[in-house]
């Protein structure tokens, strides 16, 4: 059975003040973890900056890395557009693998990251509603009638 995860939630100023205010009238760690309702963890993580800051240390987060999301550069996005509107009949990997081979075999972007910046920028023709892929037979294979087979 996997394992499972638990998510805590960041705590807030206001639970760590309490969390100090407590630990420096009791002295316990467990009592004042317990009055906040952080772990033991958690305590000794902000220790070292309650040490040296005091309580206005307690009042900001520890920073964090932004969260962007990683977008293709706007070079290759670039690339990717020339080279649809001079052969427009290619399809997603071929030019996934035409950019790779002019960057000496090194993909630069996958196929579907192709198929999101020709979508974004107008160039990708979806297919209407129930039909299939570019080459692809829509028709479902016949079944055959259960038992022996006929004599020919």
């Amino acid at each position: 059975m996997a394992t499972k995860h638990i998510h805590f939630p960041l705590t807030t100023a206001q639970q760590r003040k309490l969390l100090f205010e407590t630990w420096q009238a009791t002295g316990h760690v467990t009592a004042a973890c317990r009055t906040a309702h952080v772990g033991r963890g958690t305590f000794y993580y902000w220790k070292p900056r309650f040490e040296a800051q005091g309580f206005p240390g307690l009042a900001e987060f520890a920073s964090r890395a932004a969260k962007e999301p990683h977008r293709t550069p706007t070079a290759v996005a670039q690339q990717v557009l020339a080279l649809r509107r001079t052969h427009p009949d290619w399809g997603k990997k071929r030019l996934a693998d035409e950019l790779a081979k002019a960057n000496n075999w090194v993909p630069l972007v996958g196929p579907n990251t192709v198929k999101r910046i020709l979508h974004d920028a107008g160039l990708w023709a979806t297919t209407e509603a129930g039909g299939g892929e570019k080459g692809r037979s829509t028709r479902q294979p016949q079944r055959r009638a259960a038992g022996p087979n006929p004599q020919r």
